[in-house]
């Protein structure tokens, strides 16, 4: 009798403890959908040589919760407050399954994030398997979508449609084309399209290399590199190793046309690489901020509060709009029951319009090239992709 006593305590004991500590992605939801404390994730590299371009993100998206919160929303007929959780993924993939899961065991019911293709790709598998929508202001790489995952959508262009435009103008600059990438799902991926992009305009590619989102000195790739002359040199990667690729470049008299994605058109690779950075072209997906819809508007709003836009910030603003919008419209934080209208966004941001196609992708989106002169990144032109 005794032990049969022991098994039942046992077996409640561990229901309760299964009920205490289980799904809480679901009790998050159903708290939210009631009204009250709505949590939403934010994740980027918050520490380490990107966290200037981490913390943008992170400042974006907490402007437009303060926003929305002053407006002090009402869904499913309840007034709701938006908390930000946010997580520093480290740029890393490991450590972003990790903060993934740690916010969806937190009870967050969407994700802006992550920054980097390399830490969203990994992260949008857990948000997948727990049916968290995930906006990502950043990740560009073409596989974060490809997955076939329903939660992720993203609200800038991606590397096909970069890699396109920057393809084509590395050959536009010189026939002889040189590429250097980081290894990263962002940088390589990059650098592969814009590989195929300048092959097919006429281009001939000298030399493909490949470092890492970690060194700083080049001087072995680029010395290898000068022996086959090339005209550009492109960079598929981030401004922590643009900037000392500026730099080395000219130490070894180097005159190639750098050439790199949006990963490097930030004021801190001005900075960094100091007189160096002179002459330096990159792309960023979407149109120059003073031409932006909103975009002056948001410059003051931003910089008034936080500082210098360093990259993504306004990005960052709208993928917390859109998916704010996306509980309005379905007058529910329930994911289950916002997620499909997410699928049918039609905004228009602080970026541009946004709608997303099946897969989660922009629909549509210009690339803007710019080039430092004096100091400070100018604008050369805005090209729309075929």
């Amino acid at each position: 009798m005794k032990s049969s006593l022991l098994a039942l305590s046992v077996a409640l004991a561990v229901g309760l403890g299964v009920a205490a500590c289980g799904d809480k992605k679901t009790e998050g939801a159903a708290a939210a959908d009631t009204g009250g404390l709505v949590k939403l994730g934010q994740s980027s590299p918050l520490t380490g040589p990107q966290a200037h371009i981490g913390k943008d993100n992170d400042n974006g998206a907490r402007l437009a919760i303060d926003e929305i919160n002053a407006g002090k929303p009402v869904i499913g007929g309840k007034p709701v407050t938006f908390e930000i959780l946010s997580e520093d993924d480290q740029a890393d993939p490991k450590t972003a399954t990790i903060v993934a899961q740690r916010l969806v065991d937190e009870g967050v019911v969407g994700v802006i994030g992550h920054l980097n293709s390399g830490a969203t790709i990994p992260a949008s598998k857990v948000y997948s398997d727990n049916d968290i929508p995930q906006v990502s202001p950043s990740a560009t790489a073409i596989k974060y979508t490809a997955q076939g995952f329903k939660t992720a959508y993203r609200v800038m262009t991606n590397d096909e449609q970069q890699g396109k435009v920057l393809g084509a103008y590395a050959a536009k600059l010189g026939k002889k084309v040189a590429i250097i990438d980081d290894q990263t799902a962002y940088g390589q991926g990059l650098a592969t399209e814009v590989e195929k992009a300048a092959k097919a305009a006429g281009a001939e590619v000298v030399a493909v290399e490949h470092t890492n989102d970690k060194a700083s000195d080049f001087t072995a790739i680029l010395t290898s590199i000068k022996g086959k002359s090339p005209e550009v040199i492109f960079f598929g990667g981030m401004d922590p190793q643009a900037a000392p690729i500026a730099k080395q470049m000219r130490q070894l008299g180097i005159t190639a046309q750098l050439l790199g994605g949006d990963g490097m058109q930030t004021p801190k690779f001005i900075e960094l690489a100091g007189a160096d950075a002179e002459g330096a072209i990159a792309s960023i997906p979407g149109l120059p901020l003073d031409k932006m819809p909103k975009g002056p508007e948001f410059q003051k709003k931003f910089e008034s509060k936080y500082g210098q836009i360093q990259l993504y910030a306004p990005y960052a603003y709208d993928a917390a709009y859109v998916m704010v919008e996306a509980m309005k419209h379905a007058d529910s934080t329930d994911p289950a029951k916002y997620l499909p209208e997410l699928a049918k966004t039609n905004y228009e941001g602080v970026t541009g319009k946004i709608s997303f196609d099946a897969k989660g992708d922009l629909t549509s989106g210009p690339i803007t090239l710019y080039k430092v002169q004096g100091g400070k990144w100018e604008t050369l032109e805005t090209v729309q992709p075929q």
